[in-house]
């Protein structure tokens, strides 16, 4: 709330002016009748208590004080925001190869942690353009760039082990990201890369793909997850059932640092869940967004709640005034 014209509230200050006026003049104007005897007067009952005839004085004032405000515009605001945003268009490029379901990353298997992670670090960009390309031996986009992060996060769930034949296409994947990101005109373009194997198939070598994001000025955050060494790695046996064998944890990550480092992005490690948490919070903080807002104030005129109780309470002075209140002489 706010007043338009706010000095129109120093004549509040001629209102205590104008009832001592009023009351001076209704002393001087006080008329008289000549009795033979007051006797009969005097012992008449007052019509009225003593104070009454302040009445009409009382609401003349208020009438003048709700005249005044009404002069001064009270309005009332509504705020908007216009926001705009320089947007990041940001592709996830996950594996989904068999090798994922190791289960080096406690409690759940590769997959699912990465899943856990590529979710949370969806629902902290609401202002950017997110898609998501899957692979293992193919690659194929499971969403494209959306600002519908519920749809984003949908279909992230729905990704599994098993929904592509077996291998590590990772030059295909980065092949099906850059085609996603070469028509935007977002200020940056970003592919986030993260695998747990060597690349094995596909007609696309990483590196290949890694110039053509070069070209088109696509950075790549890379991402090796899997632990030093070995890993439990789940086998389905008919005989003794669930078993693990250890497997050798083998990430090609000098090819991951060159295509990185071509992009001018960077490669990352992930040994761990937290490790790999850690890693997308770096990455949003590397790539952040820049928003900014435009504050819009829409004021409606409130002018008439302080006016239509001025027209009644002058109104209710005139009556009483030449009624109830009349003076005879």
């Amino acid at each position: 709330m706010r007043l338009a014209h706010p000095y129109y509230l120093l004549l509040l200050l001629m209102i205590p002016g104008i009832i001592w006026w009023t009351l001076s003049r209704r002393k001087r104007r006080r008329s008289s009748l000549i009795y033979s005897d007051l006797s009969l007067v005097r012992s008449a009952q007052r019509s009225r208590p003593p104070h009454l005839h302040l009445v009409p004085i009382i609401l003349r004032a208020l009438a003048l004080f709700l005249f005044i405000l009404a002069l001064a515009r009270p309005q009332s605001g509504r705020h908007s925001e216009e926001i705009l945003t320089e947007g990041i268009d940001i592709i996830l490029c996950l594996d989904v190869s068999g090798s994922m379901k190791a289960e080096d990353f406690k409690p759940k298997n590769r997959l699912h942690v990465a899943k856990e992670a590529a979710a949370q670090f969806i629902s902290g960009r609401k202002n950017d353009r997110m898609g998501m390309v899957v692979f293992a031996g193919q690659s194929f986009t499971q969403c494209p760039l959306t600002l519908d992060q519920d749809i984003l996060l949908a279909l992230l769930d729905r990704i599994h082990i098993g929904m592509i034949e077996d291998g590590t296409a990772i030059g295909m994947a980065l092949g099906t990201s850059i085609n996603r990101l070469q028509d935007s005109s977002a200020k940056s373009k970003v592919i986030i890369l993260l695998t747990d194997g060597i690349n094995n198939r596909g007609q696309i070598d990483p590196i290949t793909a890694a110039r053509m994001a070069e070209a088109l000025s696509i950075k790549i955050y890379a991402i090796g997850a899997g632990t030093k060494g070995t890993a439990p790695y789940p086998v389905e046996d008919h005989i003794f059932g669930k078993r693990y064998v250890q497997m050798p944890v083998e990430i090609d990550e000098q090819t991951l640092m060159e295509i990185a480092s071509i992009t001018g992005g960077q490669y990352f490690r992930a040994t761990n869940a937290e490790k790999l948490g850690q890693i997308y919070a770096e990455i949003d903080q590397l790539e952040k967004t820049q928003v900014k807002t435009k504050e819009y104030v829409e004021y409606s005129e409130k002018f008439h709640i302080a006016l239509m109780p001025a027209f009644v309470l002058l109104m209710m002075e005139v009556i009483l005034a030449h009624t109830r209140f009349r003076k005879i002489p």
